[in-house]
């Protein structure tokens, strides 16, 4: 993963409603897909694509110029897979200075692609740089001591807990100690915001994968070398507590 996004963490925000937006070229929405095909992967035999398409193709109405519709095979991590890799392209178009919302409830009428399935789209605009984030610290989150279990590496908790989620759910806990760090997917009971009760731990899934893009960048930041484990994760929608990924740092 580039090392490069780090920065765009701080400069990122999800565009719920785009106003005053520029027309994107035609050249950045090459750009946008020929970078696509670099980002790194959490799960590397999981084929993925994008398709750029209007927003009159959606049933998005946010105010884009234009939608990423995220497709992939179904495999174990999917969902993780296309958090983290799409959270790599939500800090790349910020860095282009192009607004993001991830969307979770859109739909397209081209639910396959290339024999791939339609997982979520991101809607884009191209905004002024005054639009982007000023104070991430201001941003509405959970304390760290709620998803921050540990002593160690708590500068990088305090990154990691502005992670975007669904309905700002932040389903994630992370056990931190002197050489392991240990993520779950949390599911606090009753928690789901205006989420169907059944799409919650399907969203949450793309949300861990979009936590550990953010965990691994502020990693890399502070030059800590890393072994991940990653766990298959077919737990019950009603499971509260759900191992997700282990860090042996080096």
């Amino acid at each position: 993963m580039d090392k490069a996004l780090y920065p765009i963490i701080f400069k990122r925000k999800s565009f719920h409603l785009f106003r005053e937006t520029d027309h994107i070229s035609q050249a950045e929405l090459e750009q946008i897909a020929a970078q696509y095909k670099t980002f790194s992967p959490l799960v590397d035999n999981i084929q993925t694509a994008i398709r750029i398409v209007p927003t009159d193709k959606t049933t998005c109405k946010r105010g884009q110029e234009y939608c990423i519709l995220l497709y992939s095979e179904r495999k174990d991590n999917y969902l993780q897979n296309i958090g983290y890799i799409g959270e790599q392209l939500d800090l790349y178009l910020a860095s282009l200075g192009i607004g993001a919302l991830w969307f979770g409830i859109g739909k397209t009428d081209e639910p396959i692609y290339n024999g791939l399935d339609f997982v979520i789209m991101i809607a884009i605009a191209k905004v002024s740089e005054d639009k982007f984030r000023k104070d991430m610290y201001k941003s509405k989150r959970k304390s760290l001591d709620e998803i921050w279990n540990g002593e160690h590496y708590r500068e990088i908790g305090n990154i990691v807990r502005f992670t975007p989620s669904a309905c700002n759910t932040q389903p994630w806990k992370v056990t931190a100690e002197e050489r392991t760090l240990t993520v779950y997917r949390y599911k606090k009971p009753g928690k789901r915001g205006i989420m169907p009760a059944d799409k919650v731990a399907h969203y949450n899934r793309i949300d861990i994968g979009i936590f550990l893009c953010f965990l691994e960048l502020c990693l890399m930041q502070n030059d800590i070398s890393y072994e991940r484990e990653l766990f298959t994760d077919t737990a019950e929608d009603d499971c509260e507590e759900v191992l997700t990924a282990k860090y042996k740092l080096i």
